[in-house]
């Protein structure tokens, strides 16, 4: 390395000083899926962010999807699919499959990588420890002919209910990562599918986390000059909303991360997984890459 390089390094590593202080023992929740997962390169690279952030103070926790991985597998298993008002109703032989992907295929490959980074990582399900309570995911729907509402059942899908965290502590604690897949137990013992984001949202919350960082496919919230928006407040996010600048799947995503603050979280941040390293840009410095949810701006 020539001296001026090595200059550079120390200089880079200088600047990230005051972040490391703002996250020093506190827990980023990171929810892990997108581009960023299922390339080789990008994953080798995330586990490695991962491990750094844990041998840096911080405690990071993993939650991660994998609706591609499921749909493929659904697909070699000719399980077919029913949707209700767009989303996937989960049979109990979808749910076994869901299951299967989640907990084991995908859970072991993400410990595996951190592990071969030269972290230490434990890998558990929502179910694991009563970690993630569920209840069943339903939604009414007005018929515009009668008037009469109807409940729309979605099988095996569910929605947080209560969040146990003390087998996270005590992975926390013993210095490894907890990865955790999104399958969550029923009061009844059964097992749902919980969407990725809204598991990662409701641990975040529970374990008072500094940040939820939620992995994408896209860059962030853009204005309507198709450039990012860094920063978004609770005051500023209705208005941008009325005025189309955000507009489609990104609404319930932003709603999501308003609940997530307004539940104590100090940010939410959506950043593009498709960037190398994109969660170390975003700690570790001034501006970072993505869209920022926060009360105030802080």
């Amino acid at each position: 390395m020539s001296e001026t390089s090595s200059t550079e390094t120390a200089r880079i590593l200088s600047e990230a000083l005051p972040f490391l202080q703002r996250y020093d023992d506190q827990v980023v929740v990171v929810k892990y899926g997108g581009h960023a997962m299922v390339d080789p390169e990008l994953s080798r690279k995330f586990a490695r962010d991962m491990v750094m952030l844990k041998l840096c103070g911080i405690h990071p926790v993993v939650v991660h999807g994998g609706g591609p991985q499921i749909n493929r597998l659904l697909d070699k298993l000719q399980v077919k699919s029913e949707f209700r008002e767009g989303l996937r109703v989960t049979d109990k032989d979808t749910m076994e499959v869901v299951e299967m992907v989640l907990a084991g295929s995908i859970n072991k490959s993400i410990v595996g990588l951190i592990q071969a980074a030269g972290g230490r990582a434990v890998g558990i399900s929502g179910k694991d420890g009563n970690l993630l309570i569920a209840e069943r995911f339903t939604k009414t729907k007005v018929d515009p002919v009668t008037g009469k509402t109807e409940t729309i059942d979605f099988g095996f899908v569910g929605e947080p209910h209560r969040v146990n965290i003390e087998i996270l502590t005590t992975i926390i604690k013993s210095d490894a990562i907890p990865v955790i897949a999104p399958v969550g137990i029923g009061l009844d013992g059964e097992s749902y599918n919980v969407n990725a984001d809204t598991a990662a949202g409701a641990i975040a919350t529970a374990l008072h986390a500094k940040r939820l960082l939620l992995l994408t496919d896209v860059a962030g919230v853009l204005d309507k000059n198709k450039e990012l928006i860094h920063e978004l407040t609770l005051s500023n996010i209705p208005k941008l909303v009325a005025e189309g600048t955000i507009t489609g799947g990104m609404i319930p995503k932003i709603e999501s991360c308003v609940s997530v603050v307004e539940s104590g979280v100090e940010g939410v941040i959506i950043l593009d997984g498709r960037v190398p390293h994109s969660v170390l840009l975003e700690l570790f410095t001034p501006h970072g890459v993505g869209t920022r949810v926060s009360r105030s701006g802080m």
